[in-house]
């Protein structure tokens, strides 16, 4: 018989207000799925959560799990193209935000008063943008977490040792060029799905 899954708990402005049923169904999902997690949520009422590596529409399932098993309440961006009935709604329950990728230019100054206006959120984000194969990172996760003046919290989604990471906060220097590397680094022993590589930053 499995052991019973080991979730850490979030700050508690950061916790989502469902029922019981919830967590029980993430944790038996994650758990008779043979994935245990690692690490610890930081005690910061503000972050951006940077979710790699990212090569399969699975990614969300896992992501989606492991929200309900930890009782996180999680904001996430996605093609507006897929907020639309009969889908919008549960989307939006889930923490979704619609964003219009030909409008991209807006994203972060939307994404920065969001954070100025909430008291508590964590934004959770694929810095490579899409499950295609990806030389480059989008650095838009960085410039959200700078501008706004939050942490980033890198999570990695280990399928090799089916392996949720939570690694420890990252403090932007405001030096890019230098601080993506050191970021990417992180994730150099975490294994996607499909397995790719990473490389130098991309605007």
């Amino acid at each position: 018989m499995k052991q019973p899954l080991e979730c850490p708990h979030p700050p508690e402005v950061l916790r989502q207000a469902r029922s019981r049923i919830w967590p029980t169904l993430g944790r038996a999902y994650l758990r008779l799925a043979g994935w245990r997690i690692e690490g610890a949520f930081p005690e910061v009422p503000k972050c951006v959560a940077v979710v790699a590596p990212h090569t399969s529409n699975w990614d969300f399932t896992l992501g989606v799990a492991f929200m309900f098993a930890a009782g996180l309440r999680v904001s996430w961006l996605g093609k507006h193209a897929l907020f639309k009935a009969p889908f919008r709604r549960m989307l939006r329950s889930l923490g979704g935000i619609p964003v219009d990728r030909r409008a991209s230019h807006g994203v972060v100054g939307a994404c920065v008063k969001a954070f100025e206006a909430a008291p508590a959120l964590l934004l959770a984000l694929a810095p490579e943008g899409t499950r295609k194969g990806v030389s480059q990172w989008k650095t838009g996760f960085y410039q959200i977490a700078s501008e706004a003046g939050v942490p980033i919290l890198p999570v990695g989604f280990d399928y090799r040792d089916h392996v949720i990471r939570l690694m420890p906060l990252f403090r932007p220097s405001g030096d890019r060029e230098q601080d993506i590397p050191r970021i990417q680094a992180l994730f150099e022993q975490v294994h996607g799905l499909r397995e790719r590589p990473t490389e130098g930053p991309k605007g």
